[in-house]
């Protein structure tokens, strides 16, 4: 499978900037961004060096069914990179997602919560060996300006991160709310966002905003930023949160608590560390396992700033 990308260069020698949306169907704010910035590019807006390339719907067998993951094979195409180019069609989506990826010299990957989920809005980074590659990454997040900066674990594999890792390509994720709406604030955001980056990167002039950065933590642990894994659910149910996002919580806490389908059970699901929240089940129909928030801790390291 080949995706299409639209892409905008100019003759100058410069960056090649990558920019995704739709890894997984049912996350809108990316998709309207990306094709905003498509009209906005194809004004007649003078590019100085480099060029951009942009994806709005990566996934588009997931987009036609509002889901996360294609029907056909039911993979998640954010835990299949690299893929294979004769695989399954998640596997071969995921493939040629790769090959973008490693052709590129900057990535930016733009996510929401989906259905099930709402996110604080933020800029995340693998916190990759390679000095350099890390600290284009910082100043690529810092560029994008979301309220929240999160460096977590490059260890992660089956992402978009992950292949970028490998080829050293710098690169940045971004989460903005969810819930099965789309947000018109975080399409504004992630329109400029990028524009934000592509100035940072000398590729465009664009007149950046004040810095709405408000928090910044790099967390170094195996599974840190694996959001699906944090607070699993111990039974089958109905979720009731009992916090609200961006709540600060302590440790044992209940985030929420899940109700069983014959009224015999209620369990809480207590906070594994005390933080704040940044990521909750906003679909109540939980199966077992299934994450119902994240907590970002509060003593993590802070990001390094300029």
């Amino acid at each position: 499978m080949i995706l299409e990308a639209r892409s905008f260069h100019t003759c100058s020698p410069g960056p090649r900037l990558l920019v995704t949306g739709g890894v997984h169907g049912d996350e809108f704010e990316p998709i309207l961004a990306i094709r905003r910035l498509i009209r906005y590019l194809s004004s007649g807006v003078r590019l100085l060096r480099g060029s951009v390339a942009l994806v709005p719907v990566v996934n588009e067998a997931a987009y036609s069914r509002g889901h996360r993951c294609a029907a056909e094979d039911g993979l998640d195409l954010a835990r299949t990179c690299p893929g294979r180019a004769d695989g399954s069609p998640t596997e071969r989506v995921a493939a040629a997602l790769s090959e973008l990826i490693e052709a590129a010299d900057y990535y930016i990957d733009l996510h929401s919560g989906g259905t099930e989920y709402a996110v604080q809005p933020l800029v995340g980074y693998g916190l990759v060996s390679d000095l350099k590659i890390l600290e284009k990454q910082r100043r690529m997040a810092r560029a994008f300006n979301l309220p929240l900066i999160w460096g977590s674990s490059a260890e992660l594999e089956g992402r978009s991160l992950s292949v970028a890792r490998d080829a050293k390509v710098p690169a940045i994720y971004a989460e903005y709310l969810g819930s099965a709406t789309c947000s018109m604030e975080g399409t504004d955001a992630y329109f400029e966002g990028v524009l934000n980056v592509m100035a940072d990167l000398g590729i465009l002039e664009y007149e950046r905003r004040a810095s709405r950065i408000e928090q910044t933590a790099e967390d170094s642990r195996p599974q840190a930023g694996h959001m699906q894994v944090c607070h699993p659910s111990p039974i089958a149910g109905y979720f009731e949160p009992l916090v609200a996002l961006g709540d600060p919580v302590e440790k044992d806490q209940p985030l929420g608590q899940v109700l069983d389908f014959y009224g015999e059970s209620t369990l809480p699901i207590p906070a594994t560390e005390s933080g704040r929240v940044i990521v909750l089940r906003t679909f109540p129909r939980v199966h077992e396992g299934s994450s119902c928030g994240v907590v970002l801790a509060d003593d993590l390291p802070k990001m390094p700033m300029e």
